[in-house]
């Protein structure tokens, strides 16, 4: 693509400004031969075990390098269809079969893929000894039967409504090596012991590219890229410019260059805008002073224009939030409790007997919309008489912010503008709330029993009607504690080739390993 008129030095600038080498934008442009696939990711690889995986960059890489026995199918419809499985039936509301396809190897001399592999793998995610981060997902599991050596039975505690949605279908249900994974002491971060999908890892340079090279011993139906070459950029401007020149064939595009895009799209591109899952807020950490007090927390509530966030940082591209889940899924709630109003905000810090105001930080990932919320409510919060200063971090720092075995940054975080990536079930939003989540997930620290057993609850639930009851009122009680501004579930805006025929799951989430060349390619 080239119409944007740019030159190789201000593509080379704006790389350097985002950490990437003159040597990464060489190599990257040279994929004209229609067998690499270039695609950017909004942050590098963190972790690639199932059970410690860190946010979607690494679902979307797992997804290439190992199976599931199902997967999601590229569309705009929700649904699954088999992946690593030639069979898998709900036989009664707890028994699952499952059969796998012929062929299936471990990479580096670990042998075929076995339903003993499936059994570790998914009873690992309960283990309470390995105390995995996505444990949830699978909390309804009671264990895995193996009939033989591609066979066997996946034996719940109670119906479990999220697996189909969540556990079996993303990254909790990814199979992994029993005999690799022990071998490395039972889990493993960003280099996996071995691999079975459809690429495997060629070259990882940190913060630079991730090369993904076709697997030479799968047997399914082979991906038609020879090579996927994943390209960190966290800068949204910065992919926007190599889109543009033609040296990147896919990326997100930020909600506030979408009506751009859409006007003047780039010469030989193509822009697709779906509706997202996700959800943005402005947490409150209520153990770090002043944010300690309700009345301060209540305050922020109330001082928070969101309309007026949302059109600094999106431009009039998304939605106010009622909530963490999002419009059509189960649960979600029709509007919010407390309301823009700097009077009543003032009102309430005057209750907490801070009338004149206070000094305080906004932590924030170093993205052009968030940077530009975090704008938006430093000035709201300033016409209340709170001065916030805007502390911007690298995706790497960031992600370990509220996180105790990360060290003490957590004790810091006063307001915090986040931004969770979602799933098609109302659980994975509420998940990572719970009381077990304060020091992991729950950097808030919202620490509310009764959340706690209605997530539990809900899970098990078969009635959509309560199972929704149940959803609204876990929402509710997060906005009551004060801890939470709900701000947007956004939107997702994809730039790409039109070389390229991208696949995508519903809410724009990509599967690499699905991607086609057109017919012109």
């Amino acid at each position: 693509m080239s119409g944007a008129n740019l030159s190789r030095r201000q593509i080379l600038a704006a790389m350097a400004a985002a950490g990437l080498s003159p040597a990464f934008y060489q190599k990257a442009a040279l994929s004209a031969d229609g067998k690499t696939l270039r695609v950017r990711s909004y942050a590098d690889i963190q972790g690639l075990d199932p059970a410690f995986r860190k946010a979607a960059p690494d679902d979307d890489v797992m997804r290439n390098i190992f199976v599931g026995l199902a997967d999601m199918t590229p569309g705009d419809v929700w649904k699954w269809k088999l992946d690593a499985a030639s069979r898998l039936e709900q036989t009664d509301p707890t028994h699952i079969e499952f059969t796998l396809m012929d062929g299936l190897t471990w990479t580096d001399g670990h042998g075929a893929v076995t339903a003993d592999d499936v059994k570790f793998s998914f009873e690992r995610m309960i283990d309470p000894k390995l105390d995995a981060v996505y444990k949830g997902d699978w909390e309804a599991l009671d264990h895995v039967d193996v009939k033989d050596e591609k066979s066997g039975t996946i034996v719940l505690k109670a119906p479990f409504p999220p697996l189909w949605n969540v556990g079996l279908v993303f990254g909790s249900g990814r199979i992994v090596s029993r005999k690799a994974v022990e071998a490395v002491g039972g889990k493993f971060d960003t280099k996996p012991p071995a691999q079975c999908g459809r690429y495997l890892i060629k070259e990882w340079q940190p913060k630079q590219r991730l090369i993904l090279a076709r697997n030479p011993d799968w047997k399914g139906e082979a991906p038609q890229f020879d090579e996927v070459q994943v390209i960190p950029i966290e800068d949204e401007k910065t992919a926007e410019l190599a889109l543009e020149a033609g040296d990147l064939d896919y990326t997100w595009i930020p909600p506030s260059s979408i009506p751009r895009f859409r006007q003047t799209p780039p010469k030989g591109g193509k822009i697709t805008v779906k509706p997202s899952l996700a959800y943005v807020w402005l947490g409150m950490n209520l153990e770090a002073p002043p944010f300690d007090k309700l009345e301060v927390r209540r305050a922020v509530q109330h001082a928070i224009d969101v309309p007026s966030v949302l059109d600094a940082a999106y431009f009039g591209a998304a939605e106010p939030a009622t909530g963490i889940i999002a419009p059509g899924l189960i649960g979600h709630r029709e509007k919010n409790i407390y309301s823009y109003s700097p009077d009543k905000a003032r009102e309430f810090l005057n209750k907490a007997g801070l009338g004149s105001g206070f000094e305080c930080t906004i932590d924030i990932l170093n993205k052009t919309e968030q940077v530009s919320a975090a704008q938006a409510i430093q000035a709201n919060l300033a016409e209340i008489g709170v001065t916030a200063t805007i502390q911007q971090h690298d995706s790497g720092t960031f992600w370990s912010l509220g996180d105790q075995k990360s060290g003490d940054a957590w004790k810091k975080i006063q307001l915090i503008v986040n931004r969770f990536s979602m799933q098609p079930d109302p659980s994975f939003a509420t998940d990572w709330f719970t009381p077990e989540q304060i020091g992991v997930w729950n950097w808030e620290r919202f620490n509310s029993p009764e959340y706690g057993e209605l997530n539990k609850k809900a899970k098990i639930e078969q009635d959509p009607a309560k199972r929704a009851e149940m959803y609204v009122h876990m929402q509710d009680l997060m906005e009551e504690s004060g801890c939470y501004v709900f701000l947007t579930h956004g939107v997702t805006g994809i730039g790409y080739s039109d070389k390229i025929e991208p696949a995508l799951m519903p809410n724009g989430n990509p599967i690499f390993h699905a991607f086609k060349a057109t017919s012109s390619c």
